[in-house]
């Protein structure tokens, strides 16, 4: 029986050519995924060869293939938000993506459609949503919550008990204490180091994080 799954690539930029690199290293193992491209709505990108795999067109591709598996490489957490809602207008499954070289504990759940890059260690009893995106390099401590469609970026440090809000872009570097709270939609910045609450809808940077502005609801 042939257990290779179909998968494409939502997006085309830096990071979905990572994302490649991920799925070929999964496969060095056992061979699980037939990655065919990348999907890109910018009509300028279609028949672009990126390290090897095309990018193929934009969503009305999906239709040409059957039982498809797809993944959202793009790390802006609203625009990445939109393009899933896209891709649930087809008959579609999404892909989960953990890189072999992740250290992390059999006691935690990884929703659909999440992205686990290469050097992270994950303990245990930590709930990562749908669609969330854990770059390079990073820790996540005990009963961590990470909501849907949150992006971790590179050597980010969450401790335990820390809850992340739908849609949050913790930036490169930063860190946050135990048991804190990042409200939806938020934006951490590079470098920052939260020691307190951070609330929905806002921007945060500094030593420690302080916000800086805030953002309309999202609808």
């Amino acid at each position: 029986m042939n257990n290779i799954k179909d998968i494409v690539i939502i997006g085309a930029g830096g990071f979905a050519r990572e994302v490649a690199w991920l799925i070929e290293d999964i496969n060095k193992d056992k061979r699980k995924w037939n990655l065919l491209g990348f999907i890109d709505e910018d009509i300028h990108n279609k028949g672009k060869i990126l390290n090897n795999y095309p990018v193929l067109g934009g969503f009305e591709v999906i239709e040409k293939f059957n039982d498809l598996y797809v993944v959202c490489a793009v790390g802006d957490p609203k625009i990445k938000r939109n393009l899933i809602t896209k891709a649930l207008k087809y008959n579609v499954k999404f892909a989960t993506l953990i890189h072999p070289s992740v250290i992390m504990s059999q006691y935690l759940t990884i929703g659909e459609g999440s992205i686990i890059c290469a050097g992270n260690i994950i303990t245990t009893n930590i709930k990562i949503g749908s669609h969330v995106i854990v770059n390079l390099d990073c820790t996540i401590g005990h009963d961590a919550v990470i909501s849907d469609y949150a992006t971790i970026l590179p050597s980010v440090n969450i401790s335990g008990n820390v809850s992340i809000g739908e849609g949050c872009s913790i930036g490169t570097g930063s860190a946050i204490i135990q048991g804190k709270k990042i409200g939806e939609w938020s934006i951490i910045g590079a470098g920052a180091v939260v020691v307190d609450d951070i609330p929905p809808y806002c921007t945060a940077v500094g030593v420690p994080a302080k916000p800086i502005k805030f953002h309309e609801e999202e609808k």
